[in-house]
């Protein structure tokens, strides 16, 4: 099968991440609004071109102060910085539909490259005939990399937001037309 593009479906998508708060639990959010393009055989990623986008505003902790609060000059600063991008670089082809890719995260005015670990997890068509793929990923950034140094100390010592940031997606994305 020859390279096709693909549109994410971001109704059947997600963004979530967690980090630890007080060192003592972990906190979970997600982004809303995403989008992402991929060139790829979806049987083969191996030369995939892989182009995501995040609207940081779309930002979601399940608490308004404390995503006004992330939205803020403290951390992402969504008015001057206002998307997450990755552009993929480099995939390697693990076996069993499993890849590591890798690209160049721009957040907060800082690029770097990040390695995420991708599965092909399926090919389909849908009851109306329209072809899907369904990918997942999982890696993690540390924050302090992008200068989202904000922080409190800790009455018993340590800190109260964590320095590295779990990230999954589970992506399911249409044949573009």
């Amino acid at each position: 099968m020859t390279k096709q593009k693909w549109a994410v479906d971001a109704a059947h998508s997600s963004v979530d991440f967690s980090i630890k708060h007080m060192m003592i639990a972990n906190v979970k959010g997600a982004f809303l609004n995403f989008e992402a393009t991929v060139d790829a055989n979806p049987s083969d990623l191996s030369d995939a071109e892989i182009d995501f986008s995040i609207d940081l505003s779309s930002i979601d902790t399940r608490n308004e102060d404390r995503d006004n609060h992330l939205k803020s000059a403290d951390f992402f600063d969504v008015e001057q910085y206002p998307k997450m991008t990755f552009k993929s670089t480099k995939i390697v082809n693990k076996g069993d539909h499993e890849y590591d890719v890798t690209g160049d995260l721009t957040l907060h005015g800082v690029s770097k490259q990040e390695t995420f670990h991708v599965a092909f997890e399926g090919q389909g068509k849908d009851p109306w005939g329209n072809e899907k793929v369904g990918f997942s990923a999982d890696g993690s950034i540390n924050r302090s990399d992008y200068g989202l140094t904000w922080n409190s100390a800790l009455e018993t010592g340590g800190v109260l937001v964590g320095d590295k940031v779990k990230i999954n997606l589970q992506i399911e994305a249409a044949k573009a037309e």
